[in-house]
């Protein structure tokens, strides 16, 4: 469980909440099946001011460059719901990245709507500039407790969650065992690892090897190796079903995602889920999992799923692979 405390830090000018969240190696703090190398994670909550991106890889490019950056419009904590936006949206970045990393598309479409935004920098190894490396199960707590703060300070009674590949699993472990389905209403998983990927047979391959699952962890990170198919991180999650009553569920996917094979592990299979597939919708879109967040029509379903008055997104020709050298390169 969280036995840290929030510490207040100045960095390049902006105020950065840092929460240090420990838990007992090998221990799930809110369920059995954790694999942690390192007890203690790191979570920070972004404020200095970054520009729009594009694409995924300049994000990624100008994060590295400037740590603890956030999309435009996020993470005011003065702003206040409106009648017509009455629930922050709180986004939830993927492995290896930060909120800036991930969301300098997204939220700035979102703020400009009319939403209040948010978004926390989760699960980093000390001393590391990226995050969403390390135990799902601690990450699951330092997003429960962001959640808790927004909500206190916007005021709000619910929230709706948009979780990016490894941000819409640690939300809806929140959601299922961390108390998050009260306070809910909406969560929407892009490139959702919902039952895992075999990562172009690297899972099946150490599976053939004793204690080839450890390396896994030790080749990748520990928070890749719980998102692998088979984990006893998604098995614990999915046990009891993968949905939770009161909390509508959307999963937006990719017949090309490069990291979730099969493609259709995405898919949540519980009551009230709606799952999307890109290329049902706009069959020459056919955007992966590494430019999903920068993908226009992404970007348009997601908007409406959230509402459903706003505009249907248009479709146009995204070819195979964009953005993803960009990813490798950067």
């Amino acid at each position: 469980m969280r036995v840290g405390e929030v510490v207040a830090a100045a960095v390049a000018g902006a105020t950065l909440v840092v929460s240090m969240t420990t838990a007992a190696a090998g221990a799930a703090p809110g369920g059995a099946g954790s694999v942690a190398s390192d007890p203690v994670s790191v979570s920070v909550i972004p404020a200095l001011p970054g520009p729009v991106q594009f694409t995924h890889a300049e994000a990624k490019v100008y994060a590295e460059a400037h740590p603890g950056s956030v999309p435009p419009g996020t993470n005011d904590f003065g702003c206040r719901p409106t009648a017509k936006h009455p629930r922050p949206v709180v986004l939830a970045h993927g492995s290896d990245s930060s909120s800036y990393s991930d969301w300098a598309a997204i939220a700035p479409r979102l703020h400009d709507a009319g939403y209040c935004v948010f978004a926390v920098d989760f699960g980093g190894a000390p001393g590391a500039t990226t995050f969403g490396t390390e135990d799902m199960y601690v990450s699951g707590e330092q997003v429960a407790g962001f959640v808790g703060r927004v909500l206190r300070e916007t005021g709000a009674a619910k929230v709706d969650l948009v979780g990016f590949s490894q941000g819409a699993t640690v939300t809806r472990y929140f959601i299922a065992e961390l108390g998050g389905a009260g306070v809910v209403d909406q969560w929407i998983g892009l490139a959702s690892p919902s039952y895992g990927g075999v990562f172009y047979g690297l899972v099946p391959a150490a599976d053939a090897i004793p204690g080839g699952r450890d390396l896994v962890s030790l080749f990748t990170t520990v928070a890749v190796a719980q998102q692998a198919e088979g984990s006893d991180f998604l098995a614990a999650l999915n046990a009891d079903g993968d949905t939770v009553p009161g909390v509508s569920y959307t999963t937006i996917g990719t017949r090309y995602d490069e990291m979730i094979q099969p493609y259709t592990n995405i898919a949540l299979r519980g009551p009230g889920a709606t799952n999307i597939l890109i290329q049902d919708r706009c069959p020459q879109n056919m955007t992966g999992h590494m430019n999903m967040v920068y993908d226009e029509y992404t970007i348009g379903l997601t908007l409406q799923v959230l509402d459903p008055r706003a505009s249907d997104p248009v479709c146009t020709r995204v070819p195979l692979g964009t953005g993803l050298i960009g990813m490798i390169g950067s």
